[in-house]
């Protein structure tokens, strides 16, 4: 694994075509969808965005198997229905392969170090089950951070659900694809999607003190 604190990997198909997404400084950036299996038979459709620079659009058509590194960006995105700002996840691309096949397990590797940055909400399911939502702040250059939500299950839950807000953490997991409705008005019921880490390890981070003689 590369020295990030950010990093995710994954393995799947092509599920969409380019299309374009922003230019900066003269290079341009385009998004695709990756369908990434998962052990029950069942699939998360994850958005990439990738410079123009370091893939050939032409060759990479829907259903090819892909491998991609990179980390997890987060934008906030406008939405005039909503009239407020939606915090939006991708998979932005440091490097893709196009491959022969993808594994069975179909990689989807994602390690976050950085800093709890709301009160975790804790519940409990009507059928008992632990859950845990976070969301962490990870920073990156110039200033930035990206900020990203994770789920956590059972112990995982009950460990985050005592955590503090400023807490260093670091997690290991999956991101994963999961599908709402959004009630408009008593007409009008929207299908959305939401992007989280799913947290299989997590713990806190000691910090490093430098001692000064």
């Amino acid at each position: 694994m590369e020295n990030t604190n950010n990093y995710i990997e994954i393995g799947g198909r092509i599920h969409s075509e380019f299309t374009f997404s922003h230019e900066i400084y003269g290079e341009g950036f385009y998004r695709f969808d990756v369908e990434v299996g998962r052990l029950s038979g069942q699939s998360d459709i994850l958005p990439v965005t990738v410079s123009e620079r370091i893939v050939e659009r032409d060759k990479m058509l829907p259903g090819q198997p892909i491998k991609i590194t990179g980390q997890i960006r987060s934008y906030n995105n406008y939405v005039e229905a909503d009239r407020k700002n939606k915090l939006v996840l991708t998979v932005f691309a440091r490097d893709t392969e196009l491959v022969s096949q993808i594994p069975g397990d179909s990689p989807n590797d994602v390690f976050l170090d950085g800093y709890l940055c709301k009160p975790a909400i804790y519940r409990t399911t009507p059928f008992g089950r632990e859950i845990a939502d976070l969301l962490i702040a990870v920073n990156r250059s110039y200033n930035k951070s990206d900020y990203i939500p994770c789920i956590a299950w059972g112990r995982n839950a009950r460990f985050a659900g005592k955590l503090q807000v400023g807490d260093h953490i670091r997690l290991w997991g999956r991101m994963q694809s999961r599908q709402y409705q959004k009630k408009l008005d008593e007409m009008t019921i929207l299908e959305k999607t939401a992007y989280e880490v799913s947290v299989s390890k997590i713990e806190t981070a000691i910090e490093e003190v430098e001692e000064i003689e």
